[in-house]
């Protein structure tokens, strides 16, 4: 093989190697390597300091990655007093979950976001990277605490109360971004959400506009939300929930007709695609062009946490992969189906092969 087919090689083993451990891998000198790197940028294999191939269809996911706890009641939970609970623990953060997912999935990922030099973010890391995540673009910051995320749960599974301590994303900066942006413009698909400060969503938005980079926002909560500039052209698509979509829009939405009124009137805002999440009663997608309500597969609920990160997840999957709109849609609902039937915000069973069977099984039922 030549020299210039094993760098390649060894760079999609690895987007993130270095030029010495190129070097040493065939046996070339590390000047050798830069030389040929020079050449292969050139001719455009290669996009950025890190790196990253053409068309390779890597995922960059931006924002959240927290410590979850859910702590839940031994009997009905009674406030102002002392209450026995059973505390699970378990890595969260919505992009990270997502981007967890679409390691499992088989999807070239990576993590951006902030985490505190703590036992926390030092335990995020290393199950996000044992899901084949790429981590070396996430801020450690010595001066602030690992996100984290707690809910109260009754007896039932209900929630009482959930607390979050998210101060650490406040740190992150237009500017921060700006430094890691040859690796973000080399993804295939870029994916936020709304817990970094709005000047940088802003910023993200507008270079994605301008350099024509497939852009999707989920936008968390409905408080969250509000981070979102009033103008939203450059995302290609935006992911609700009814309540977000309800705030998003203006307006709130009761049946599925007043569900495709506030699709469009977000759409005004200069958004591609929106595809609102309604829980049981399914997905309602609108585009210019289509625009259709998506029932959810039937399963066993056993936690509905996660769902969510799930759906995105297997919509990212279908759009690498060359899938339109709709069945990227139909491969969403079957990662959150899957997920429905775990316990745990990434479930295990989540796998390509299970996402295409179901959409496969349910095309031939239709």
């Amino acid at each position: 093989m030549e020299k210039d087919m094993q760098i390649l090689h060894h760079i999609r083993q690895n987007p993130f190697i270095t030029q010495q451990e190129l070097a040493d891998l065939i046996g070339i000198s590390r000047s050798a390597v830069a030389g040929y790197i020079a050449q292969l940028t050139k001719r455009g294999e290669i996009k950025g300091r890190a790196y990253v191939l053409r068309d390779e269809g890597m995922i960059a996911c931006i924002g959240g990655a927290n410590l979850d706890r859910k702590a839940r009641g031994k009997q009905q939970v009674r406030l102002h007093s002392s209450n026995p609970v059973t505390i699970m623990e378990s890595c969260g953060g919505v992009a990270r979950n997502i981007a967890e997912n679409l390691g499992r999935l088989g999807c070239n990922t990576s993590l951006i976001t902030s985490i505190g030099e703590d036992k926390e973010g030092d335990w995020l890391l290393q199950e996000t990277k044992k899901h084949g995540v790429h981590i070396s673009q996430v801020w450690r910051l010595p001066t602030q605490r690992t996100g984290t995320y707690t809910a109260l749960l009754d007896i039932d599974g209900e929630m009482v109360v959930s607390l979050a301590n998210m101060d650490i994303y406040d740190a992150l900066t237009p500017e921060m971004f700006a430094e890691k942006w040859s690796h973000i413009a080399a993804a295939h698909v870029v994916f936020i959400d709304t817990n970094i400060p709005a000047d940088c969503l802003a910023y993200i938005i507008e270079r994605c506009r301008e350099e024509n980079i497939l852009l999707f926002v989920d936008p968390v909560s409905s408080i969250k939300a509000k981070k979102l500039p009033q103008q939203l052209d450059g995302v290609e698509a935006i992911l609700p929930n009814r309540e977000e979509a309800e705030l998003m829009a203006g307006m709130k939405i009761t049946t599925i007709e007043e569900c495709a009124e506030a699709c469009r009137k977000i759409r005004e805002r200069g958004v591609k695609h929106v595809i609102v999440t309604l829980g049981e009663v399914g997905i309602y997608y609108q585009s210019e062009d289509v625009e259709e309500h998506m029932s959810p597969y039937p399963t066993e609920v056993v936690d509905v946490t996660g769902a969510g990160d799930a759906f995105a997840s297997g919509l990212l999957y279908g759009i690498v992969n060359g899938e339109s709109f709709q069945r990227a849609c139909r491969l969403g609902l079957a990662a959150s189906a899957l997920t429905l039937q775990t316990e745990q915000s990434v479930s295990p069973l989540l796998k390509a092969e299970q996402l295409e069977l179901a959409v496969e099984q349910f095309e031939k039922e239709r």
